[in-house]
């Protein structure tokens, strides 16, 4: 059997940047297990699978797919990095010639579209809730060791903890961080918690960041995964809330790093924008 892959880094205009996802384009349906051993084989933070929903559907010219993703350890409920790199495989390579992609997923249909030399997902926006630093605090511990947390949130849709460092901390103390994902699942063995976003406010000042973040979820088999659409899902809410700010822009800093033009609507739902870099296209032979 070959299937075309694609390897395309998301969030970044810049090849070896962003968040790097593998893209698998699915002609037939694929054994159930060879969903997760590909997966395992890519050893990227996610793996994507666009499936054909109808036997007559077109890679060029259909409008709605089904996707999944795949960390190399376990299947995922939402991923917002590859998703955008399934739009751009979609897009840019199949050369697809609707306006609108719609992407049939455990997280209900989410939306993807290209505007100018971004595309924009539209995901489901999550509310995060205020957290008793009790229950966590062995775990925020692990994270940010005796530095300063000025609040703490929970969102139980995507069971990411959100931890907000005091504002007194630039984005290089964020970036600075050294972790450890023994000490993660040590600190961690509920299941309540499936990934913790670490976020310090940012200085929009003069066209700046509005916020900047990290995201660590070694309870998927990910320490840390470079640009996060899904944990800016949380992320656009809360920020919005606390700034007062629809249109933001957020920047996650890990090593690779990547930039996230935000907007939050009216309906409960949020855009995310970001750029894309295929580098890679082949086909997986078994």
């Amino acid at each position: 059997m070959q299937i075309p892959i694609f390897t395309v880094d998301a969030f970044t205009n810049r090849p070896f940047s962003g968040n790097p996802a593998a893209v698998c384009l699915l002609e037939n349906d694929l054994d159930e297990d060879l969903h997760q051993k590909i997966a395992t084989e890519m050893n990227l933070s996610e793996t994507a699978f666009i499936r054909k929903l109808k036997p007559g559907d077109d890679f060029t010219k259909s409008s709605c797919f089904g996707l999944r993703w795949f960390t190399p350890a376990n299947e995922v409920p939402l991923c917002g990095h590859a998703t955008l790199a399934s739009a751009a495989v979609l897009f840019h390579i199949q050369k697809n010639t609707n306006s609108v992609l719609t992407f049939v997923t455990l997280s209900g249909e989410l939306k993807a579209r290209q505007v100018k030399d971004y595309i924009v997902l539209d995901l489901p926006l999550y509310t995060a809730y205020p957290q008793e630093l009790k229950e966590v605090e062995e775990l925020i511990k692990a994270a940010v060791g005796d530095m300063i947390v000025q609040d703490i949130r929970y969102s139980p849709d995507t069971k990411n903890l959100l931890v907000r460092l005091s504002d007194t901390y630039e984005r290089s103390v964020l970036e600075d961080l050294k972790v450890s994902a023994q000490r993660f699942l040590s600190a961690e063995k509920t299941g309540k918690v499936k990934g913790l976003i670490l976020t310090v406010k940012g200085n929009s000042n003069g066209g700046g960041h509005d916020f900047y973040s990290r995201y660590f979820a070694p309870w998927y088999g990910v320490l840390e995964d470079p640009v996060t659409g899904s944990t800016h899902a949380v992320l656009s809410s809360y920020w919005s809330e606390q700034l007062g700010k629809k249109e933001m822009l957020g920047f996650q800093c890990s090593r690779r790093g990547g930039e996230l033009k935000i907007s939050v609507r009216n309906d409960g739902r949020v855009d995310i924008a970001g750029q894309t870099a295929v580098v890679l296209k082949g086909n997986l032979a078994f």
